[in-house]
């Protein structure tokens, strides 16, 4: 629960609640901790320079400033303790994104970057806090520098708290060049810095780093006695001389004076206001909304959402009963309903019950248990001691468990000091599989689903924001046990993608249109058949699985293919290779494929048919510093016959939130691929258990590239066996850390 300060404002926002939070009121005029807050660019700093804080784990901030000459939207995430990651677009207020209006029309111009802060060291009672940061990496050069920023609190009983900050900066940071680059003394080649900006973008201008004018800049942060409030102070090492509304737009930035005033003001535990008044005559105004992906909670969990969701108690009453007379139908609706177990098969065998199953509704598999044992307790006679619980997906077994009875009823009533679950459960290595006739099987071959579709680019020529909006039916019926029949169909609702005017360009390079025929697909289509799959499940001895697929694989995509994958029981590593013969898909078309690479157009090709595919390495560092972190590496072919790798790095906070980030590197030049250098693109994925009030074991997936271009583009296959397999060591369905 949120605590709300007592101040006016705050009671008119949030209302008279505030005044007694969990029976505790906070007075304002107390000595409060000093929070980290955020500067003008995002990340922890200032106002325009960072400082050598970092916040807790996990908070994730969205950033919203605006002055005469910029506005920034940012998004930084606290990705491990030591290191921040921040991204961030920038509209440019003055300057058109194109002098071409009949390509973007009066779009501002928009720079997109990247910026990262790595801690050198914790602060102790003698040493600040210091860390080494570079902010754009890998745009324009319109904001890129470099810095080392140390921090050191002190705090007093009467007067609040203070953050004291002093640094050094390069390019961007250390535009007025205050003091002599240290460097030079080291080599003269960082006693100049190319301050050309890139067309491109993308690429990691490295050989900048740390050159050219330096500067020192610093500054103080003072939490008052006042709680919401903070008061900032801060020498400026930019002059703005080199600002690109001065270089290109001929605007005026003059700086009357690098010392800049700031104000923050907390609205709430989880939204902060912010004032600066910069160069000596800028106003600068700002708000940020934070959370912390650690601390995100199921909401099922609350004890006014729950009570249909309540595990049986132990009632003995059916333990007389003989096997023939056991109600399977009624066990299968509770396993479904309550347990979240859904295509149940039952098998019995003398004195245990084997259950095949998946699980759709708990992340957490020993509370799916602990309910199912309760179940069947309370539904099967006596002499059934055991449980064999193995759960299956896309009708794979990969987690077989036994459960005895006996030893969850201690648990369940409590019998012995401490009990828990797991004391009940025995986890096997290799897959138990019944060897008696089914006694009873639910029948559920179809299903089918409806879900909100969204397509987005942020930060195109065309219009800042491109989206559409729609709904998806996904639907899917098992043939037999190992094919099944997949169906997704998508209704566009509304969109802009009118606007998204990629041409070809005219510098003699080409590559097929494999993804820039985007307006195509989504504007020209109100409704379209996504992806109409088969495809095949199989898993071979104990370690080896396989899918096979034909049919529309994706919104541009047809073609066969066929995955496999190598992945022990509790390991941390897995191999994979997929093999795909592809054609892309006629985009006014529902079922029709291009026949030649020139039927769209006589100057700009398309794959009529190609091959794609990748060998595979899934990673899960053991390394205290990179706790929680996948690494997922492809090498081979991509869509548009370019060859090379894509890097994939995600990092799973304790509420299951996942964040990662992809970067393709292959054979297509920087000038062959555009705009943008190589394909790049970040993604979140949210568990819907802590977005609703039930529980539920899917995802909600968000995912955005900066550009759409042709060059380090994957097939988007609609089963992953990675995926499929994650309970051999979870980690999409990994229970919440409490």
């Amino acid at each position: 629960m949120p605590k709300y300060y007592l101040t006016p404002l705050t009671i008119l926002l949030f209302g008279p609640n505030v005044l007694a939070s969990e029976n505790e009121v906070i007075f304002p005029f107390e000595l409060h901790k000093l929070k980290v807050s955020q500067m003008d660019f995002g990340g922890v700093g200032l106002m325009q320079m960072p400082t050598g804080r970092m916040a807790e784990e996990g908070e994730f901030s969205f950033n919203y400033t605006q002055n005469s000459e910029y506005e920034f939207y940012s998004f930084s995430l606290q990705l491990m303790p030591w290191f921040e990651s921040t991204i961030r677009y920038t509209e440019v207020q003055d300057i058109l994104y194109s002098d071409d209006e009949g390509f973007s029309g009066d779009t501002k111009y928009a720079d997109k970057g990247i910026d990262a802060k790595i801690r050198l060291f914790k602060e102790t009672n003698w040493l600040p806090e210091t860390s080494i940061g570079l902010r754009d990496i890998g745009g324009t050069g319109l904001f890129d520098g470099e810095f080392i920023a140390a921090t050191k609190h002190l705090s007093t009983d009467n007067y609040g708290q203070f953050d004291f900050t002093i640094g050094l900066g390069w390019g961007y940071l250390g535009q007025s060049g205050n003091i002599s680059n240290p460097l030079c003394s080291y080599s003269n080649s960082y006693c100049n810095r190319d301050s050309s900006f890139s067309d491109n973008g993308g690429t990691i201008d490295s050989q900048r780093w740390f050159k050219g004018n330096a500067s020192l800049f610093g500054g103080i942060e003072y939490q008052t006695l006042y709680a919401p409030l903070r008061l900032k102070l801060e020498y400026d090492g930019n002059d703005y001389s080199q600002d690109a509304p001065v270089t290109r737009g001929n605007i005026s930035m003059v700086q009357d004076s690098p010392w800049n005033f700031g104000v923050v003001y907390g609205l709430s535990d989880y939204a902060d206001a912010r004032f600066s008044y910069e160069r000596g005559n800028t106003v600068t105004l700002g708000i940020s909304l934070s959370t912390n992906f650690n601390e995100n909670k199921q909401l099922f969990k609350n004890k006014s959402f729950s009570q249909d969701l309540q595990t049986p108690n132990l009632n003995h009453t059916q333990n007389s009963i003989d096997t023939d007379q056991i109600d399977w139908k009624a066990i299968d609706s509770q396993l479904s309903t309550i347990a979240g177990y859904n295509e149940n098969e039952f098998y019995l065998e003398d004195t245990k019950l084997t259950l095949v199953a998946e699980q759709k509704k708990y992340r957490n598999r020993y509370l799916a248990q602990d309910k199912a044992a309760s179940i069947l307790s309370n539904e099967l006679p006596e002499k059934i001691k055991d449980y064999s619980i193995v759960e299956k997906n896309k009708n794979i077994p990969v987690k077989s468990s036994l459960v005895s009875r006996d030893k969850h009823a201690d648990f369940a009533e409590v019998n012995y000091i401490n009990p828990k679950i797991q004391d009940a459960i025995t986890e096997f290595k290799t897959i138990k599989l019944p060897s008696s006739k089914l006694s009873y099987g639910s029948d559920e071959n179809f299903k089918y689903g409806f879900a909100p579709g969204l397509t987005q680019t942020l930060g195109s020529a065309e219009d800042f924001y491109l989206y559409s909006i729609g709904i998806k039916l996904d639907s899917s019926y098992w043939l037999s046990p190992s094919w099944q029949l997949e169906s997704s169909f998508y209704l566009n609702l509304l969109d802009n993608y009118d606007k998204f005017n990629y041409t070809v360009p005219d510098d003699n390079t080409s590559n097929p249109r494999v993804r820039t025929l985007a307006r195509e697909y989504i504007h020209e289509n109100q409704a379209y058949i996504n992806s109409l799959q088969l495809s095949n499940f199989q898993k071979y001895s104990q370690d080896w699985y396989q899918q096979f697929y034909f049919g529309y694989l994706e919104q541009m995509f047809a073609g066969v293919g066929s995955e496999v994958l190598y992945r022990q029981k509790g390991a941390n590593w897995a191999l994979g290779l997929d093999w795909n013969l592809v054609s892309q898909r006629e985009p006014d078309s529902w079922l029709g494929t291009f026949n030649s690479p020139w039927e769209y157009s006589s100057t700009e090709e398309v794959l009529s048919q190609g091959t794609t595919g990748h060998a595979s390495i899934y990673y899960r560092p053991e390394w205290g510093f990179l706790q929680d972190t996948l690494f997922q590496l492809d090498y081979g072919k991509f869509l548009a016959g370019d060859i090379g790798f894509q890097l994939d790095f995600s990092k799973q906070f304790n509420s299951g939130i996942i964040v990662g980030a992809y970067a393709s590197k292959t054979d297509m030049s920087a000038e062959e691929f555009g705009e943008g250098s190589f394909t790049k693109g970040f993604y979140f994925t949210v568990p819907f258990d802590i977005l609703t009030i039930k529980p539920n074991s899917s995802r909600a997936n968000f995912n955005w590239q900066p550009l759409t271009r042709d060059g380090g583009q994957k097939l988007n296959k609609k089963n992953d066996l990675y995926q499929i397999t994650d309970q051999l060591n979870p980690w999409y369905q990994r229970p919440v850390k409490e």
